[in-house]
């Protein structure tokens, strides 16, 4: 049995059963909390949820879209990096990704259909790299590199990118055994992979393919944006990218059943992508991925931030959830 409790400041929070689900929710406010995103569209549900497998607790914002309806089915996209996604007033940086602005008017025009989107956030710098990593790339490198990697920098006298061993294959576990579930049993979606997305900038771009890679049953398409295919900040002696390319050339879906888009810039950070990226693209066309099922766009000028991600985030919403085949 769920007990479902109002809270302050529009939080909704979860008491679960043991067994009931997988995630167990906590069911208190403290001053520590932080502010709820307001949504210039739609509306707004936050849930904070414990992963069954001993990974960090995390805030889950639920957007609802403009005259939601309980009774009705919508498509879903689970987002990383949810923090960053709604409101810039509540974000580390003061930017976003305008993802109520963008969708809702996107629904309004009827240029895609009525959505939900579902922001998980990470759980703060110690626990994002290790866990937006993809963990099967990484352990196929020799052990010493692997161990050499995760005492690597953010740069000069920067912390370290990882706390401990990667976790990414438990975090989608987390994804697709807790959160999954929860959402579906509360909230109208469509549990079929056709209608279920993932997507994300940076190293939320590369556990976005990933969890395609790795769960293709589940979900029907990821949008990676400023895909970080480095893995690291250098491109000078890294295996990492070789080690992504070689996992997509073994793990990748047929062609043609799921919607797979990237994208890149080239400034900032972004710079570091282009021969990365240039890879990805002659696999994706090797594998006869057709234009309905992939792309690929650069724009020239764009960094490495949440302002460029919503810039252009009309782009692989529209990519995402347009009309699907039987074959999808």
């Amino acid at each position: 049995m769920i007990r479902i409790s109002a809270a302050p400041r529009g939080v909704i929070y979860l008491r679960v059963a043991i067994g009931v689900l997988a995630g167990v929710f906590t069911s208190y406010v403290n001053a520590a909390d932080p502010a709820v995103p307001t949504v210039a569209t739609g509306s707004l549900e936050r849930l904070q949820v414990q992963p069954s497998n001993g990974l960090p607790s995390r805030w889950v914002d639920v957007w609802l879209p403009p005259g939601y309806d309980p009774d009705a089915s919508y498509p879903v996209i689970y987002m990383q990096d949810g923090q960053a996604l709604f409101d810039a007033e509540t974000t580390w940086n003061g930017q976003e990704w305008g993802v109520d602005e963008t969708l809702g008017a996107m629904i309004e025009t009827g240029e895609v259909p009525p959505t939900i989107v579902v922001g998980v956030w990470n759980a703060g710098p110690a626990h994002r790299h290790p866990e937006y990593f993809p963990q099967r790339p990484f352990e196929s490198l020799p052990v010493e590199v692997q161990a050499a990697l995760l005492a690597e920098g953010r740069g000069e006298d920067g912390p370290d990118l990882f706390s401990g061993k990667v976790r990414s294959d438990r975090y989608l576990s987390f994804l697709v055994q807790d959160l999954i579930p929860l959402i579906e049993s509360r909230y109208p979606v469509r549990a079929d992979r056709s209608a279920r997305f993932v997507m994300g900038s940076s190293m939320g771009g590369m556990i976005s393919i990933y969890a395609v890679c790795e769960y293709p049953g589940v979900f029907g398409g990821a949008a990676c944006l400023s895909t970080h295919w480095p893995g690291i900040f250098r491109n000078d002696d890294n295996p990492i990218p070789g080690a992504f390319i070689a996992y997509l050339e073994s793990c990748l879906p047929p062609p043609n059943q799921h919607r797979l888009y990237f994208d890149r810039g080239d400034a900032t950070l972004d710079a570091l992508y282009p021969p990365h990226q240039t890879r990805v693209d002659q696999l994706m066309e090797s594998r006869n991925f057709d234009q309905d099922h992939w792309m690929s766009k650069t724009f020239p000028g764009a960094d490495h931030s949440e302002n460029a991600w919503q810039a252009r985030l009309a782009i692989p919403l529209r990519f995402l959830l347009q009309p699907h085949s039987p074959t999808e």
